[in-house]
């Protein structure tokens, strides 16, 4: 009992004023969004570099300060290189895992990701989203058609450089959504990816038909994303434990590892049903590497 309040006070200690940076953060952004009426570009790269400083010091707390062991393999990422992300999704340490390739390429401030449409709203924190040009959707393919299509002006006709993240699966990995998965995938002869749900293509096609329109997007990252911890395989931190933990990985036994695949944006397919079959057979191939990380780790 004593050892769990300590390590909540030690959290909110560490946290305390990240978050009140980030509430500074999210009204300077929101004081931005009128301003980009007129200076769009000029709000862009301010609100990449505040962002950038938000992110960095919630990854420093993570890594150096929790002691976050990330393991990092497959593909070098170009630094300062727009591209497409492609991630499974498992848990909010996702972010942390993306975050951590970001870091390494310079490009932490121009992570754009796909947010639920009704934070637009919220003030200040979906104020502030907005003005950086994170696109919001509400999974209404009309509707959202049309705020992809305000997202990619800038980044087509503007040239800004981005990161685009998306989770493909659109929800997070849980039990019973694999088993759901298993059983879609069998009634509509799909192959069943392992450890994976089935990706959503119509977000991921959309967006590569608008980008490679964009000459400086140059790949499509494709990330996968990998948990241990004891013998459990794909469990992770939650959000509180990732900011409370000391020694995280050490102490407490997890292991993060992503992996990184760079394909070239010129070499996919250019139909919609190709682009959907490429989509599919990378998440064959991550089910695959994830399979065998498994059975690295419960080897050791």
């Amino acid at each position: 009992m004593a050892g769990a309040l300590l390590g909540n006070l030690r959290g909110a200690f560490i946290v305390a004023p990240w978050v009140g940076y980030l509430a500074l953060a999210d009204v300077a952004l929101s004081l931005l969004l009128p301003v980009k009426l007129i200076a769009p570009n000029l709000v862009y790269n301010i609100s990449s570099g505040i962002a950038s400083s938000v992110w960095k010091w919630v990854q420093v707390i993570f890594e150096r300060v929790n002691g976050a062991n990330i393991t990092i393999s497959g593909d070098k990422l170009p630094k300062g290189e727009s591209a497409i992300v492609i991630a499974n999704h498992v848990t909010w340490a996702d972010f942390y895992m993306i975050q951590a390739l970001a870091v390494r390429a310079g490009m932490l401030g121009r992570c754009r990701w796909f947010a639920k449409i009704q934070l637009r709203v919220v003030p200040f924190l979906g104020w502030g989203l907005w003005a950086m040009g994170m696109p919001m959707v509400s999974r209404n393919w009309m509707r959202d058609q049309r705020e992809l299509d305000r997202v990619f002006s800038g980044i087509v006709g503007r040239k800004w450089p981005t990161w685009l993240i998306s989770f493909s699966e659109a929800t997070r990995f849980t039990p019973q959504k694999y088993e759901e998965t298993k059983v879609w995938c069998t009634q509509n002869d799909r192959p069943v990816p392992k450890h994976l749900l089935y990706p959503r293509t119509k977000g991921f096609i959309t967006t590569v038909q608008h980008l490679r329109k964009a000459p400086h997007v140059k790949a499509v990252y494709d990330l996968t994303i990998a948990y241990q911890h004891g013998d459990e395989f794909h469990e992770a931190p939650n959000m509180w434990e990732t900011l409370k933990l000391s020694d995280i990985s050490s102490q407490h036994g997890y292991k993060f590892h992503v992996h990184a695949r760079r394909f070239p944006l010129e070499e996919l397919p250019h139909t919609d049903e190709e682009l959907a079959k490429w989509l599919e057979c990378r998440w064959v191939e991550k089910g695959e590497w994830l399979d065998r990380k498994k059975k690295e780790w419960s080897a050791c």
